[in-house]
């Protein structure tokens, strides 16, 4: 099989869905939703490949192997509730960006990382709607807190790896995870700001450290399941 290499993805594509599931209402209709999720994602990458001009016969294969089965998955949630289609059309501008930014094979732009976060982000949108029928502020709230966290991991990591020399970098993650912290205790969610807690400290304390890459990616880990843990706790 062919595999997308981003380890950091799989969070950003499981934990906003498992979202809707636990903290809306949980349906036997997550099971084919998110097997079409998780087909159509790695169809995605297999075309950003294709894209770039870099895959040969056996991506394609893969590739047209991985929408089938996303299309046939996606099929039994859209009979119950058609209206899930509105959910994919609204991920098209920023799949359009992802595709921009493939071509011009600059994928580990910081736009191009968002419009990603905004996407799998709509899909915890759509976990949510597919048990409960509706967007409420709950869904919304989750959405925020979701893209708020992956894009605070995606600045963690760059001043970790990429951009680790680079003091803007250094300076605009650090306030982005002060300022949510912030955020949440004036807007009277001061247990929310709990979920954060570990990935200030581990932006401010580790700049500057020398963490392999490995060791970067498992301390992502720990921290995106440590916070899935708090808000559906919270939540």
């Amino acid at each position: 099989m062919v595999i997308p290499k981003q380890h950091g993805a799989w969070a950003m594509l499981i934990i906003p869905f498992l979202f809707g599931i636990d903290i809306g209402q949980a349906t036997w209709l997550h099971l084919p939703l998110f097997i079409a999720w998780f087909f159509l994602y790695l169809a995605t990458y297999i075309w950003t490949l294709i894209v770039k001009k870099q895959a040969n016969a056996r991506h394609k294969q893969w590739f047209a192997t991985y929408m089938l089965i996303a299309l046939v998955f996606v099929a039994i949630p859209l009979a119950y509730k058609p209206t899930l289609l509105y959910f994919g059309l609204v991920m098209i501008p920023f799949f359009v960006v992802n595709m921009y930014f493939a071509k011009k094979k600059k994928e580990r732009s910081f736009t191009n990382d968002v419009a990603a976060i905004i996407n799998f982000s709509i899909g915890g949108l759509g976990s949510y709607y597919i048990g409960t029928g509706n967007i409420d502020e709950k869904a919304w709230l989750l959405f925020v807190v979701s893209m708020l966290f992956f894009i605070g991991s995606t600045f963690y990591v760059k001043t970790m790896i990429r951009e680790k020399n680079n003091p803007r970098y250094k300076w605009a993650s650090w306030l982005f995870h002060i300022i949510i912290i912030v955020a949440c205790v004036a807007t009277g969610n001061g247990w929310l700001a709990l979920a954060y807690v570990p990935s200030v400290v581990r932006a401010i304390y580790f700049y500057g450290k020398a963490m392999s890459i490995k060791k970067v990616g498992i301390y992502e880990i720990v921290n995106a399941v440590y916070f899935a843990l708090v808000i559906m706790i919270i939540y």
